[in-house]
Parts: C-alpha cells; sequence; structure tokens
C-alpha cells in the first residue's frame, strides 16, 4: 500500500480535493433547495417611531457603556441590513461592542403614498422628527450623527439647513457630494427632467429593477466572476454563507420616490449644487460650510458605485475646523462589512465616535 505522510503530497492533495467536492455537491444541493440561507440583520431590535414607511430602529444593548446615542441614517434605494448582515459581520455588532447605544433610521419600501416625498421631507421632517425621538428614548440632550451612502447626503443636507441641530459630530460613509463624478446617476435617471419621467412607474417612483440594472452596468462582468469564485470555493461553509448574505443584499433594492429623483437629477446632478454652493431646501439657500461640528468622512479608492472622486470633495465644503478622511483601498460594502471593515473602518470610526462621547457612569 502506498502512503503518502506529506499533506501537501500528491495523495493528500487529492484526497482534499475529492472532500471539497464532496462539500460542494452537499452545499450545491443545500442553496438549490433554498436550506442555507443566511440570518440576515438579526440583531434583536424595536421600533421606536415610525412615519409612513419609515421606521426607528433601536437596537438592544445591555452594555451601553458610552453617551451620547448614535443615530445612523441609510439610504434610501437600498436595505438597512447590510449594516447588521450576519451574526459576526455586523457594523451595528460592532458599534455595540464598544459600548454605543445604536439607532438606525430606515425608509422602509416606498409605494405611491411615497411619490411625493422630496428631500425636505427627509431633511427637515423624519430626521429631526427621528432626533427628537432618540432624545426622548435615551434621555440624552445630543446625539452623533452617521449617514450612509445617500444617507451621508441626508444628514449633509439636515445639518447645514440646521445648524443648530442638536448633534454633536457627523459622520459619512461613501457619501456623494460631486454627483458629476457619479456615473450611475445618468445610467439610472439620464441627465434631463424628461429622462426621469421616462423611468418613473405607475407609483410615481423609480421602479427598484431601474436601480438594480444600473448597478449591473457598472460591473457587467461581476456576476459572472462571482460565479466563478463561488464555484471554485464552494467546499466552504463560510464563503458560501457570506456570498449568500451579500447576493441577496445586492439584489434586493426598493423604489426611489420620483420627487427625490427629480431633485437628484435637476439640482444635485445637473446643477452639481453641492460643489457650486447652490443648494435650496425648503426654499433656502443651504450651505455645507454652516456645518461646524466634528467631522469625519468615510470612502473606499475602488468604490465603483461612489468612487472616490465623487466623495472626496466634501472635507473641502464642509466648515467644521476637527475634520478627517479615511480613504480606504476598499469598495462599497467594504467599507462597512467583511475584513477590511472589521479592520481599519469600523475601529476607525469608533475611535473617532468615542472622542465624541463620554463614559456613561
Amino acid at each position: 500500500m502506498v502512503t503518502d505522510p506529506e499533506p501537501g503530497g500528491v495523495l493528500g492533495r487529492i484526497r482534499r480535493e475529492v472532500e471539497r467536492n464532496a462539500l460542494r455537491a452537499r452545499n450545491g444541493i443545500k442553496m438549490a433547495a433554498g436550506l442555507s440561507a443566511p440570518r440576515l440583520g438579526a440583531s434583536p431590535k424595536d421600533t421606536v417611531w415610525r412615519n409612513g414607511r419609515a421606521r426607528l430602529f433601536h437596537y438592544r444593548n445591555d452594555d451601553v457603556r458610552r453617551r451620547p446615542p448614535l443615530l445612523i441614517v441609510f439610504s434610501l434605494i437600498s436595505r438597512s441590513y447590510i449594516l447588521d448582515l450576519t451574526p459576526g459581520n455586523s457594523f451595528v455588532e460592532h458599534l455595540q461592542d464598544a459600548g454605543f447605544d445604536v439607532y438606525l433610521l430606515d425608509w422602509g419600501e416606498p409605494d405611491e403614498r411615497d411619490a411625493l416625498n422630496d428631500l425636505e421631507y427627509y431633511v427637515d421632517g423624519a430626521i429631526p422628527a427621528a432626533i427628537r425621538e432618540v432624545h426622548r428614548t435615551s434621555g440624552a440632550d445630543r446625539i452623533n450623527l452617521l449617514g450612509y451612502c445617500f444617507g451621508g447626503v441626508l444628514t449633509l443636507l439636515h445639518a447645514a439647513h440646521h445648524p443648530d441641530t442638536p448633534i454633536r459630530s457627523l459622520t459619512v460613509i461613501a457619501c456623494p457630494v460631486d454627483l458629476k463624478r457619479m456615473e450611475m446617476v445618468e445610467i439610472a435617471l439620464g441627465d434631463s427632467p424628461i429622462d426621469v419621467e421616462a423611468v418613473l412607474d405607475e407609483d410615481g417612483n423609480v421602479p427598484a429593477s431601474v436601480v438594480y440594472n444600473a448597478f449591473r452596468t457598472l460591473r457587467p462582468v461581476a456576476e459572472v466572476t462571482g460565479y466563478v469564485d463561488l464555484l471554485e470555493k464552494l467546499w466552504s461553509d463560510d464563503y458560501v454563507a457570506a456570498y449568500q448574505a451579500m447576493q441577496g443584499w445586492g439584489t434586493d433594492h426598493i423604489p426611489l420616490p420620483g420627487a427625490v429623483a427629480r431633485q437628484l437629477v435637476g439640482m444635485l446632478y445637473r446643477d452639481d449644487a453641492m460643489m457650486s454652493d447652490r443648494l435650496v431646501i425648503g426654499g433656502d439657500r443651504v450651505h455645507l460650510n454652516d456645518i461646524t461640528v466634528p467631522f469625519l468622512s468615510v470612502l473606499g479608492k475602488k468604490d465603483h458605485i461612489v468612487p472616490e472622486a465623487a466623495a472626496a470633495p466634501v472635507l473641502d465644503l464642509v466648515g467644521s475646523a476637527d475634520k478627517t478622511d479615511l480613504r480606504l483601498a476598499g469598495g462599497h460594502v467594504g467599507l462597512v462589512v467583511g475584513r477590511t471593515a472589521a479592520k481599519t473602518t469600523i475601529p476607525t470610526i469608533i475611535e473617532f465616535l468615542e472622542k465624541q462621547s463620554e463614559p456613561l457612569t
């Protein structure tokens, strides 16, 4: 009988590949049958405020050690559970482990009742109401505010239009300010009011399928390469679970209210209003340099959705004396999910927030 004592020898490699093929077959069957779908957004939470489809979540944490609370404002075109993807791979979990009291403003899934929701609804209505509710439920007189993707834009506009808003600091992640550098806007919505009207559905909103197809257009071969990588690593339970979680979120978009789409193309894209200082919210001229609270911007150098060139100028636009940017060699989602986020992004955000907080006694 021939033996191969070296694990890296020929027989060892053959044995390992046979085992992996068996695991590939098992995991492939489980995926096809829908038996291996991971739990998404599983951190316990309570809905403490609601307005229309918008909901304010408060994540349960028996070990809050820092004040004030943190309010996260999510984007308008995707699901917020990316920030609480799976147990052990959750931005929210990291924040809780660091002792923060975490709230998240989720916009739900818009329908015909939301078609007229404009930027003012979010910037002057929903965000201030959510802040008041955080104050009420926590007893804090100020909060730290964080915006992800287009949620970052909403927090910028809110803080600029309401300089006296009771926030202690502002953090934005993958937040576009130079929308002329955002290829996705023109792909999804065009560059004129006529183009916007052409993509609206019978509810008056931009359908989720339009948003999804715009993402696919930005990376036309990503789906194919993703399948190739999956086939190669189908033997790994951890890889399969991570793939399913990310693939599920990446195809799970929501409609964009028509009124916001019009302002997005008209004021933010065609007029490039954030870069040209021509913002108008609620009939008022709004200036980003009126934001003076401590400020952190996090962006990805390989972000194909919000390119570095679209996000980087924010540091020059805000008026804060204490302002920092963190630029990572990662992509859009990798800023909050995965190994890079766990090792670099999240610890940096936590360090910044700790400086804007005090121990809870």
